[in-house]
């Protein structure tokens, strides 16, 4: 029997309310959400396998759409406005997304199995491990593309972009590219020799093309640091992942530009 994540779903329910604190929502929304349950749905059944496969597509093209906030109806709250934490820094914008969390949500629910059962030991260790080695390779590789410098600073805003970036970025995203990709391509091709380093290259290559906007760079350095995450979340499960991912996010914040060198 699975055992629903609560805990995971407590984080992004707190995540939400942040959210939906500063947003709004209209009646184009409700669809949204009326589509993932009948995704869901399909998802759960058991009888008839093409209807599983019509839930999985609705839901990765529902989840593009929210994870690129195409979707009409949800009105975002714009917390931080083009702000140069450093005077060399390009601006940064962020907004509480009420869209993407819908993602998290929606995996956790219908997909319990994305968090698998580690222990706390095997977790930590993981986490740390695999955070190390991708702040070495990412980081350091960033300097040398001259994206970024060392550049420590904690400004005014840095408790808010703590617990949006944990809470709203994430998290979610964890959950959709090592939880429901990488763990779900894992198990189907669990009869292959490498099928667990083919489906870990495979999530991390998606993760870094969905950097694309931001130019050839970041596509290379987040396939590197999809990487590290694939890793702590196949040793460690989802919240090695989720630490590891953060754990990066927060040494680039805290310690370089960011978010890149202006142009």
């Amino acid at each position: 029997m699975l055992v629903m994540p609560w805990p995971y779903l407590t984080l992004l329910s707190a995540g939400y309310v942040l959210a939906l604190t500063y947003g709004e929502l209209t009646a184009q929304a409700s669809i949204a959400i009326i589509l993932l349950l009948l995704a869901g749905f399909s998802v759960r059944q058991q009888n008839i396998r093409y209807v599983r496969y019509f839930g999985h597509a609705l839901f990765i093209l529902l989840a593009l759409t929210l994870a690129f906030h195409i979707w009409p109806g949800f009105y975002n709250a714009r917390m931080i406005d083009h702000e140069r934490f450093t005077d060399n820094a390009a601006p940064f914008t962020m907004n509480l997304n009420l869209d993407k969390p819908l993602i998290g949500f929606w995996l956790l629910l219908v997909c319990p199995w994305i968090n698998g059962r580690h222990s706390l030991l095997q977790t930590v260790k993981a986490s740390t491990g695999a955070l190390s080695l991708t702040a070495i390779v990412t980081l350091g590789g960033a300097c040398l593309l001259g994206i970024v410098e060392f550049s420590p600073k904690w400004p005014d805003q840095a408790w808010l972009w703590m617990n949006n970036n944990l809470l709203l970025v994430t998290l979610v995203e964890e959950a959709l590219f090592r939880g429901y990709l990488q763990g779900g391509l894992s198990r189907r091709f669990k009869h292959l020799q490498h099928g667990e380093n083919l489906a870990l290259l495979i999530a991390s290559l998606l993760f870094g093309l969905v950097h694309w906007g931001a130019g050839w760079e970041w596509v290379l350095l987040a396939t590197l640091a999809g990487v590290g995450y694939g890793m702590a979340y196949r040793f460690g499960g989802l919240a090695a992942a989720i630490a590891t991912h953060f754990g990066l996010n927060l040494l680039h914040f805290g310690l370089f530009t960011y978010p890149m060198l202006a142009s």
